[in-house]
């Protein structure tokens, strides 16, 4: 596997978690003292679910994007 293939997942998978982890806990908790120990810790647990996600099945979902855009 190159690089380039590790890098994408690695950096979209980081964002999208980085990102929802950060809303839904706000969301569900508000933002107190807390807050930062509360999100990490989602983070931490979310980032290498959604970065072996986006390796297994990114080709998969690439692929049904394309055929989507297709019948648009």
């Amino acid at each position: 596997m190159t690089m380039k293939k590790l890098i994408f997942p690695a950096l979209m998978s980081c964002y999208m978690a980085l990102l929802m982890t950060c809303l839904i806990t706000w969301i569900n908790t508000g933002f107190d003292s807390g807050f930062w120990g509360r999100w990490f810790t989602a983070f931490y647990i979310a980032w290498p679910i959604a970065g072996l996600l986006v390796l297994l099945d990114g080709q998969r979902i690439r692929a049904l994007s394309e055929r989507l855009a297709q019948k648009l």
